[in-house]
């Protein structure tokens, strides 16, 4: 499992692509899955924060929280942009963050409540998406949509390592026109 600035320095073009569709509306706003107690999803908006050294999420005390508490697979999709189709994905575990400077420090910056019952959680990156849809002329309508998606797979072999939705080598990116 691989921190956001890990992956970043990897792979600096995809991981400024994906916080640009993140952080598209100011702050960060996505999409994020956990896993319920009964193996099930459970998909909530949230604003995530991201900095040069981590992905990170307040989570409020909530069905989110207890997924993530319990376990801590995640995954967060970006809100779709008005103009396009273009989405960006991450996944990975989520932990709680325990330095009170860190929370301190990203509470501050990301103005986070002080009275609100919350929880700073860092994810770790298994897997990251970003597609980029590029209008051409053709098809029936005059226009069609290719996708150029970029992949990227933890090179330490993270926990989805056998679901891996494009074949790749890890470490590196993956770009294909569907």
């Amino acid at each position: 499992m691989a921190s956001w600035s890990e992956f970043a320095a990897d792979e600096p073009r995809l991981a400024d692509g994906i916080r640009l569709l993140m952080q598209q509306y100011g702050p960060g706003f996505g999409y994020l899955a956990t896993v319920r107690a009964d193996g099930g999803p459970r998909v909530h908006p949230v604003s995530p924060v991201i900095t040069d050294d981590g992905l990170y999420c307040f989570v409020i005390d909530s069905p989110k929280r207890r997924d993530l508490e319990r376990d801590g697979r995640y995954a967060l999709h970006s809100f779709p942009p008005e103009e396009s189709d273009d989405e960006a994905y991450v996944a990975g575990r989520a932990r709680p963050v325990t330095d009170d400077a860190t929370v301190a420090r990203l509470a501050l910056a990301s103005r986070a409540a002080p009275h609100a019952d919350w929880r700073l959680f860092e994810f770790t990156v298994d897997v990251a998406m970003l597609a980029r849809r590029e209008q051409s002329v053709g098809g029936t309508s005059g226009l069609a949509s290719r996708p150029a998606v970029q992949v990227w797979l933890d090179p330490a072999g993270g926990a989805h390592q056998a679901t891996r939705p494009v074949p790749t080598r890890p470490g590196r990116h993956h770009r294909c026109a569907a």
